[in-house]
């Protein structure tokens, strides 16, 4: 696979992972947080808010590959 190729689905893949990050965060607070106390809800937040940046390190790392030469 080419690198235009790869960083054109790691962009895709990147913000369906963001998407899909926002739902699963959304739903834990709403179903099981909501009305909980201040020094429960930052760390809640602070993982929430900081938990997509792994996944997409990864696709990044994988996007910025360089081609395989070609012989």
């Amino acid at each position: 696979m080419t690198q235009r190729k790869r960083k054109f689905l790691g962009v895709l893949l990147i913000l369906g992972s963001i998407a899909a990050w926002l739902v699963v965060g959304t739903t834990i607070y709403l179903e099981l947080l909501q009305g909980m106390p201040w020094f429960v809800l930052i760390p809640f937040f602070c993982v929430a808010g900081m938990g997509w940046i792994f996944p997409a390190m990864a696709l990044i790392r994988w996007m910025a590959k360089d081609d395989a030469p070609v012989v």
